[in-house]
């Protein structure tokens, strides 16, 4: 399994781990203070994309409690919907998720639920549909069958946070179609996350998908319910039957014996019937019962596995692309500073990536590109020939506190 960019320690974490490094106390409280100036600054910059995403998702929000000052026409509802997905896009780039591929998703829909369901997803409901996943691991479950007497393990692929974006087709889609859309809104967007999702239940966060039964579910109903029924006919309808099968032969001639039907044959003929159609009800019962029984482990799972819904999900996103892009450039300018010489981006990598192996127990594709470009477009490392050297502490501060001072000063 390919190492994740994705940081697995929180922010404070990383400032810690970084202060472990520096050897006297002068150096660990101006560092303090750059973590302090460099947090603020990426605060700043994240604040607009939020912003962004906010304003480019008020036209389809299904969550609104706001009134819209003005309508939007269709190019404009269009125009939103563009900016919206890439400022997406941008957002979950940062907070390094990675796009789960078509195949990923045609995987998922042939594989068998470990939670024993079966779904069904009409696809031709969607006018786009984009996952996102971050955090893959392979765990294992012991599932139990025929009682609890027996026992399989079964290892599974699972992703740690899931974010789902899905835009509905227009309501002329559900008109041509004649139904009635259930849940949500034509045309909206609805965007969700979710957290520890295995690969082989990622049909289950699909807001359309319908439980179906599993062959073996149908077998077993089936099966039940033509032995129970054969008992019900020998022993409840038995005789009555042989009854009518011989009236009736006696009406067509082919018997020349006759046959008399009593009250008590007619009385005993109707409780026949009714404990049958009784019978047949029960069965039926049964399996409405499974199917429900069904929906409610699809509706537990989903439950607890809810992280957070529509414009909800842009904080939270946001806020975690603000941790992986300040951890990445507190990572990258700390071991720049270490170091007594300049070095190249590859070293610079593999070092960050050695460090936390060895010293942490943790494999991880750091992103020196991206932790590189930020501090050089603060002007926090100089670069000369392939070769990147930290300014130091006390310069760095300086230049973070220009930066953040003119942020108020633009005229």
């Amino acid at each position: 399994m390919a190492a994740e960019r994705f940081i697995p320690f929180r922010k404070q974490d990383i400032i810690e781990m970084c202060i472990q490094e520096l050897s006297d106390e002068t150096s660990r409280h101006s560092f303090e203070e750059f973590c302090q100036l460099l947090s603020s600054v990426i605060h700043f910059d994240y604040h607009a994309l939020l912003e962004s995403l906010k304003n480019n998702y008020a036209p389809f929000d299904p969550n609104s409690d706001t009134q819209q000052l003005n309508t939007f026409s269709l190019e404009q509802r269009e125009q939103c919907q563009k900016a919206f997905a890439e400022n997406f896009a941008t957002t979950l780039n940062a907070a390094n998720f990675e796009k789960i591929t078509e195949q990923d998703l045609q995987e998922a829909l042939t594989e068998e639920s470990l939670f024993k369901v079966r779904l069904a997803v009409e696809f031709d409901d969607f006018e786009q549909v984009v996952f996102y996943r971050r955090g893959e691991s392979q765990l294992s479950e012991t599932i139990t069958s025929l009682w609890g007497y027996r026992k399989q393990v079964i290892n599974f692929t699972n992703y740690d946070r899931v974010a789902v974006y899905i835009t509905f087709k227009d309501k002329k889609h559900f008109e041509q179609k004649k139904k009635q859309p259930i849940g949500f809104e034509p045309s909206s967007t609805i965007v969700k996350l979710f957290q520890n999702v295995p690969k082989a239940d990622l049909e289950m966060l699909f807001p359309n998908s319908e439980v179906r039964m599993r062959p073996i579910d149908k077998v077993i109903i089936g099966a039940s319910a033509v032995v129970g029924g054969a008992i019900v006919l020998v022993t409840k309808l038995g005789a009555s039957i042989l009854l009518l099968s011989a009236l009736l032969a006696f009406w067509l001639g082919l018997r020349a014996e006759s046959v008399e039907m009593t009250q008590q044959h007619v009385i005993s003929f109707g409780l026949g019937v009714g404990v049958f159609v009784g019978f047949v009800f029960k069965e039926w019962s049964k399996f409405k019962n499974r199917k429900i029984k069904f929906m409610k482990a699809l509706s537990d799972n989903l439950y607890y596995k809810n992280l957070d819904n529509n414009a909800g999900v842009f904080h939270t996103l946001i806020d975690s692309a603000e941790e992986e892009d300040f951890k990445e450039a507190l990572l990258a300018y700390a071991f720049l500073l270490k170091e007594e010489q300049e070095i190249t981006a590859s070293q610079l990598d593999e070092k960050i990536e050695l460090w936390f192996n060895n010293k942490y127990n943790c494999q991880l594709d750091f992103e020196v590109p991206d932790a590189l470009n930020k501090l050089k477009c603060m002007q926090l490392v100089t670069y000369d020939g392939g070769k990147y050297q930290a300014l130091p502490l006390t310069q760095a501060n300086q230049q973070l506190t220009q930066r953040w001072s003119a942020v108020f000063n633009k005229k």
